[in-house]
């Protein structure tokens, strides 16, 4: 039963609701055009769980592997570094997840094939292949991509544009530019989270020679990254709240803005911080603002429709 806890522990569900928060917003919209299906959307949800804690099994492995895990780190304890999962347990349970991940994807894939052509059905396939692999690679392998300051791109990207994106077109709306907008702001922000993250482990970092962005810029012009991060999610997410509205006549769905307003004042915590462990409540601050922002905002707008 101890190993149970700890496996729950190496899952780090607190990460869980900041990877959804861009299939949220993605089935939202599609259920605004009258295209949600439960199934595609629970699979989704399912998909991006499972790649989540395959990243997050990886992360445990690799910086343990690497060095940058170990008795001066700040953040929540690692698994594989206390000794509490061994290596070999831990790689059995990244091949497992690794399958769980595939056969998830699979059947979202088969599910959505009707709304799909065949060209659209290979490119998913080759998709989940790549989510498994940047899950994986972040930390683990000789190039780990976490190393070399491109953490920052992958997670825009994947929690961002690929997650709001992909799984709107898997409704079959295909792309439109309207769902770039909320994508773009939960790719930022999601940034965001991750460079409080490497914030906050730095100096360890640099020890560790884990070369983030933080590590490369310093930590007092990473709070300026950090800001330009959070601000211009701020604008994107502004601007798709006044767009749609205004397109489908729901002024509602301005609440949708109310919890980002908290992030003003995130901001001055972070550039009033001097002590990196500081910074460790803010992650979780701005990955929920992340999610109840992109949840609001997918339920709203499905509350009044236009004829």
């Amino acid at each position: 039963m101890s190993k149970i806890k700890f496996w729950i522990d190496a899952m780090r569900l607190r990460t869980l609701p900041l990877s959804v928060s861009g299939i949220i917003i993605g089935s939202g919209m599609a259920a605004l055009l009258d295209k949600w299906d439960t199934l595609i959307f629970l699979f989704a949800i399912l998909t991006t769980i499972s790649f989540q804690i395959l990243s997050n099994f990886s992360n445990d492995l690799g910086d343990s592997q690497k060095g940058s895990d170990n008795n001066n780190r700040i953040g929540p304890k690692r698994t594989v570094q206390a000794g509490l999962i061994s290596k070999k347990e831990m790689k059995i349970g990244i091949i497992i997840c690794s399958i769980l991940a595939l056969l998830f994807a699979g059947s979202l894939i088969y599910i959505s094939a009707k709304n799909l052509s065949e060209d659209l059905i290979y490119f998913y396939v080759g998709l989940a292949l790549s989510c498994v692999l940047a899950a994986i690679t972040y930390t683990i392998g000789k190039r780990a991509y976490g190393y070399h300051g491109f953490g920052d791109l992958m997670v825009f990207l994947f929690f961002g544009l690929v997650s709001t994106l992909g799984v709107f077109s898997l409704y079959g709306e295909g792309f439109q530019w309207l769902v770039l907008l909320p994508a773009i702001t939960v790719g930022l922000w999601s940034a965001a989270v991750l460079n409080l993250n490497n914030l906050r482990d730095h100096e360890n970092d640099k020890q560790s020679k884990k070369n983030t962005l933080v590590v490369s810029m310093g930590f007092e012009k990473a709070k300026y990254y950090h800001g330009f991060l959070i601000i211009l999610g701020l604008s994107f997410w502004f601007v798709s709240v006044l767009v749609i509205s205004a397109l489908t006549y729901n002024f509602l769905l301005f609440v949708a803005l109310i919890p980002s307003i908290s992030l003003i004042f995130h901001l001055k915590r972070v550039f009033q911080t001097s002590e990196p462990k500081d910074l460790d409540p803010e992650l979780k601050k701005v990955a929920l603002i992340t999610f109840f922002s992109s949840l609001i905002f997918a339920l709203v707008i499905n509350l009044i429709k236009p004829n």
